[in-house]
């Protein structure tokens, strides 16, 4: 089918279509052994007030691809999409992405699109698109066993770490967030709506929220996350889901300090597996997170066109 005569849609989702995309996303990742969207779009697809366009093309009964475009930042947008794995080869994705490029030039915005997993097929989208690999962020994990021992870094004089408080702290956490991730295009701008969608999920727990202080004031955090429900017959999976430090307190070896400690937690809760995300460009960062054992598992793409190029 020539993706130009494929219809897609415009329109705020209703919750069966939220359901919808949630049965497609599982779809693809049982086929591509990767989660094709994020949690971030996973937990705005009914949230009217995110900056959030969203693509569909529908199938008899369901939905054979989706997009959703975040419009949050001036000047760019970024997208993540996924269509059936019965429903590819058919023009789908490239009648999804192309309308996605096509609504962001009539804004006057610059599109960049994540890849997750960097698959073959992604790939082929993107060069029939223009588009080429701008940013990558890197998954990285090490096994964690009791065998390990609790981890020797200790925190620097003055400084000491206790738990989240929901309600009490979110303020204070997003101010050193926003300082901690200012050049981070998603971290950095993470608002009291995404920090409570959040706190609200099976898998949020107080205690693996660690904040450290000096002097009473919060200068970093390590917030750590074990997903609900796991399997029983495989390894405990947790994720060192955010580190930050405060500009203010950089030299004191805090991020060091913080991933031993939330590695300490991890063990507390019995994670056997530990993943994270990092950019690929933050030397500091693979510095750090390698010394604590961890290696590079899979990377995601961020693509974009060319500087310069316009459709």
């Amino acid at each position: 089918m020539d993706h130009s005569e494929i219809d897609v849609e415009t329109s705020p989702l209703t919750a069966a279509d939220a359901q919808a995309v949630h049965r497609l996303a599982r779809a693809a990742e049982h086929v591509d052994q990767v989660a094709p969207l994020s949690e971030q779009p996973l937990l705005r697809l009914l949230d009217a007030e995110a900056p959030t366009t969203h693509l569909m093309v529908r199938a008899a009964d369901d939905l054979a691809g989706y997009a959703q475009v975040d419009r949050g930042a001036p000047g760019t947008a970024s997208a993540e999409l996924v269509v059936h794995p019965f429903a590819r080869h058919h023009g789908v994705g490239t009648a999804l992405l192309e309308h996605a490029l096509e609504l962001m030039d009539d804004e006057g915005r610059v599109l960049s699109v994540w890849a997750h997993g960097d698959l073959p097929a992604a790939r082929s989208l993107a060069a029939r698109t223009g588009l080429v690999v701008v940013r990558e962020l890197w998954k990285m994990h090490r096994e964690l066993g009791a065998a390990d021992g609790r981890a020797s870094a200790s925190l620097a004089p003055g400084v000491s770490l206790r738990a989240f408080r929901p309600g009490e702290d979110d303020a204070a956490w997003l101010a050193v967030n926003a300082r901690a991730f200012a050049t981070h295009p998603e971290q950095g701008r993470l608002t009291q709506t995404d920090l409570a969608a959040r706190v609200a999920e099976p898998w949020f727990d107080a205690g693996s929220f660690l904040l450290a202080e000096r002097d009473g004031e919060l200068v970093g955090f390590c917030w750590l996350k074990v997903p609900a429900d796991q399997p029983q017959d495989a390894p405990r999976v947790g994720e060192i889901y955010a580190l930050g430090v405060d500009p203010s307190a950089q030299g004191l070896r805090l991020g060091t300090a913080l991933t031993a400690a939330g590695l300490d937690r991890l063990r507390e809760v019995g994670v056997e597996v530990v993943e994270l995300y990092t950019e690929g460009d933050n030397t500091v960062a693979i510095r750090t997170y390698t010394g604590a054992g961890f290696t590079r598992a899979t990377v995601d793409v961020q693509m974009a066109r060319p500087s310069g190029t316009t459709a």
